[in-house]
């Protein structure tokens, strides 16, 4: 049997579970995961059982922290030339201050 399909429990994973989203909010979930430095699958599992979901920080989270700052900075310019804030910006925004936190060692506080 593949070890793959064990989780760390030693549990054999053999079940599928699967389910439909918009593409929006499959964008959210990838920039999620991206930031996360999980695959996905384990991300969303996590997320599903309310478990933490702690970022290690590594190269693949520098860079998806260092893409999703750049699009927030071009969002950031659209907005200053008179246009509204969206509430994904928002989401992605806070969730970057979260993980950015977290790396640095503060707690929810931020103290």
């Amino acid at each position: 049997m593949s070890a793959k399909n064990r989780d760390n429990k030693n549990r054999w994973r053999n079940i599928t579970v699967g389910f439909r989203v918009s593409p929006e909010e499959n964008e959210r979930i990838n920039k999620a995961v991206a930031l996360s430095g999980l695959p996905k699958q384990e991300y969303c599992y996590r997320r599903c059982l309310n478990q933490d979901v702690v970022v290690q920080g590594n190269p693949r989270v520098y860079k998806a922290l260092k893409l999703e700052l750049a699009a927030v900075l071009t969002e950031l310019k659209r907005i200053e030339a008179g246009s509204s804030v969206d509430e994904e910006l928002m989401n992605v925004i806070e969730l970057i201050a979260i993980i950015l936190g977290g790396l640095k060692g503060e707690n929810e506080n931020g103290e």
